[in-house]
């Protein structure tokens, strides 16, 4: 999952990227409102991280333009300020969460999880299918009883295939939503990290999930049975 987060403090903003690195996020950074709203309008992230007390121009307003605009990536607002109006405010103009400074870490990860899972098929806090079972918290990954170890991005990787179940994920969308702009993506690397995958979750097993949809990408899917 890629994350934006817009934050003019460089010590705490270099904190999240690191922790949220660790995570296994793919993070962008951006130190004023509108570099951040400029990078929002680009890039089709999968969350924001968004301080009100911004330079050049204020979160609130940037999380009103991205919604005026109808881009739709969840928002959670950072700021000192944690009265009633203030939180209401920000809710009002687009916001789908607010935390309140200092924060622990462990509050915002829990927070991006929850919001993560917003517009996908998992109410829980683990991912299913077809006896596979990805925990983005502990990130412990199983398949029928076996726990299989994965390098970080070899996680991010199926934990995206695990939130677009039965959809065709393009490279274009891999490359969009699991590296961020320091990478410089080669033309067969998304392909070799697929390839990874598939030996971890697949090969050890009768039913293979992952498939290659030839010319466009892969999909996350249980097989048909045959027609008798």
């Amino acid at each position: 999952m890629r994350i934006l987060v817009v934050e003019d403090n460089h010590r705490l903003n270099s904190s999240l990227q690191m922790n949220l690195t660790h995570e296994g996020y793919s993070v962008d950074t951006a130190y004023d409102g509108q570099e951040g709203q400029d990078l929002a309008e680009l890039t089709p992230y999968d969350l924001i991280i968004l301080d009100i007390l911004l330079p050049e121009k204020n979160g609130l307003e940037v999380c009103r333009d991205l919604r005026r605009r109808r881009i739709h990536t969840p928002i959670l607002l950072l700021t000192a300020r944690d009265s009633v109006n203030d939180r209401v405010q920000g809710l009002d103009y687009g916001a789908d969460d607010y935390l309140v400074k200092p924060f622990a870490m462990r509050e915002l990860l829990a927070r991006l999880r929850a919001l993560l899972r917003r517009n996908h098929p998992y109410t829980s806090g683990r991912l299913e299918f077809g006896g596979l079972i990805v925990d983005p918290v502990t990130h412990i990954v199983e398949r029928d009883r076996r726990t299989i170890d994965l390098t970080p991005k070899e996680f991010a990787l199926l934990e995206y295939f695990m939130y677009h179940p039965d959809q065709v994920v393009t490279r274009e969308m891999i490359e969009q939503h699991i590296w961020n702009y320091d990478f410089e993506c080669s033309s067969n690397v998304i392909d070799v990290y697929v390839r990874r995958l598939r030996r971890k979750i697949d090969d050890p097993f009768e039913v293979k999930l992952l498939t290659t949809i030839r010319g466009i990408g892969y999909r996350l899917a249980q097989p048909q049975r045959e027609r008798v």
